[in-house]
């Protein structure tokens, strides 16, 4: 009987899950029957911008949280695919930090060349998943709103890969009901140029507020202040950007701080993170996590211990990105194939334990990115994913960070050398501080050390 799969999802990770089937496939395996249910009209998921906020054409929750002008805030050498190079897309070297149309081109490029878009389903959005412990299926309930029917199909296997980056945690604070601008979390953010002039008040000391912050800058904010829960980020900022203790209420247009401190603000957006959110699951299905990099309940990090006819891709806090995704999705191939045999449940359990356990004991940063380095490593060794060198991967991120201490607004003009293919990353042909329009034609184009003068690298 040919496998059935479900996966929900074609953002990075669903699709890392459509081009491992494509792999086993191109070498002779049979390949299941696959319905990838995308809610988006395209694929891509995050790296798929849309202008829309709040709810989409169809009246669904917006999935998006990407925003314009977003460029990589890693190293592209980082998050490469050990199957598809950056050279083997574009032809030639780029810079280290591209923008979101640059990557989002290069996700299309793997999966236009491996031929995978038949198996997704657009605009459709799953409603519910059951599972019957008789006949051991899946049901997937689904409405698809292009052909304006609901569906049901039946699956031996379902693979979440919905991401965790779509349903924001909004916390409330005093005087927020009476504040005279405006208000919104970093999920609606779409852009800077909106705050051109105006004395923003971030809250929260993540990345979000760090990229947000840098971009509003950028783009002519008056003046930044972020506030921080536990520690300052504590970077050595821009004149006009400060840090500041945890917000405590508003009044107002003035913003109070747990120093005592206030200061006028035009807006505040809320850079506090996301929810694992899965309403489309019952609760004995449901991961149930904060973002971290191990979450509890799932053995090798992907199959769910209490049924593992469920996988979930892509649900760790990323260092790695989508070659941790590639790694898990071999992995779950593998298994859901019968290449990989489960122990049972009370050692997948211990083994989580041992993970688990490891993971609180870490300390510094170096030790967290070198601790989902050693699990992708552990999950590759398991499959025929191309190896790569994670510890040289280690030394960049390593590199990043000290990049960054060093000039917060000038690390994305650092160029280093790919761990696939050897080629050193060549400078943008724009300082980041400068490049306003991050497009890929402007990305792409080239000087030929005339001024005003370019010519097209890539149509």
């Amino acid at each position: 009987m040919t496998l059935r799969v479900a996966i929900i999802g074609a953002g990075p990770s669903g699709l890392a899950q459509l081009r491992a089937f494509q792999s086993a496939h191109a070498q002779g395996a049979p390949m299941p029957e696959i319905v990838c249910f995308e809610k988006q009209a395209d694929w891509g998921g995050m790296w798929n911008y849309t202008w829309r906020t709040g709810l989409d054409q169809h009246g669904e929750p917006v999935h998006g949280s990407m925003y314009r002008y977003l460029w990589s805030n890693g190293p592209k050498e980082c998050l490469e695919f050990a199957d598809y190079s950056f050279d083997e897309h574009f032809g030639r070297p780029i810079s280290s930090y591209p923008p979101r149309e640059v990557l989002w081109d290069y996700i299309q490029g793997r999966v236009k060349k491996a031929g995978v878009r038949d198996y997704i389903r657009f605009n459709t959005v799953v409603k519910n998943v059951s599972f019957d412990e008789h006949t051991r299926e899946f049901t997937v309930s689904a409405h698809d709103y292009g052909a304006g029917v609901g569906i049901e199909q039946v699956f031996d296997y379902v693979v979440v890969a919905s991401g965790h980056f779509s349903t924001p945690h909004v916390p409330a604070f005093e005087g927020f009901e009476r504040f005279t601008g405006r208000i919104l979390h970093a999920h609606d953010f779409r852009e800077a140029m909106e705050f051109h002039g105006q004395d923003l008040l971030i809250v929260g000391s993540s990345y979000s507020a760090e990229d947000i912050g840098s971009q509003c800058f950028k783009y002519g904010a008056r003046s930044i202040t972020t506030a921080y829960r536990t520690q300052p980020m504590g970077y050595k900022w821009p004149k006009g950007w400060e840090e500041r203790p945890q917000l405590v209420r508003v009044e107002n247009d003035l913003a109070f701080f747990a120093d005592g401190s206030n200061k006028r603000v035009d807006a505040i957006i809320l850079c506090t993170g996301y929810q694992h959110h899965f309403p489309f699951l019952p609760d004995e299905l449901t991961l149930k996590t904060n973002n971290r990099l191990w979450p509890a309940g799932l053995y090798q990090g992907v199959v769910w211990e209490q049924n593992p006819q469920l996988l979930y891709l892509g649900m760790q806090d990323l260092w790695y990105s989508f070659n941790l995704f590639d790694a898990q999705a071999w992995f779950a191939r593998d298994y859901m194939m019968g290449r990989i045999k489960l122990p049972s449940r009370a050692d997948m359990q211990a083994d989580s334990k041992r993970w688990r356990a490891e993971e609180e004991g870490l300390e510094t940063t170096a030790s967290m990115y070198e601790f989902q380095g050693r699990y992708i490593k552990h999950l590759i060794g398991q499959t025929d994913y191309p190896s790569f060198d994670i510890d040289a991967v280690n030394r960049i991120f390593l590199q990043w960070k000290q990049d960054k201490k060093h000039d917060i607004m000038g690390y994305r003009d650092k160029s280093y050398r790919s761990v696939i293919t050897g080629t050193k990353a060549v400078p943008h042909h724009t300082r980041w501080m400068q490049a306003m329009d991050d497009s890929l034609q402007e990305y792409l184009r080239e000087t030929d050390g005339k001024k005003g003068e370019v010519k097209a690298l890539r149509g």
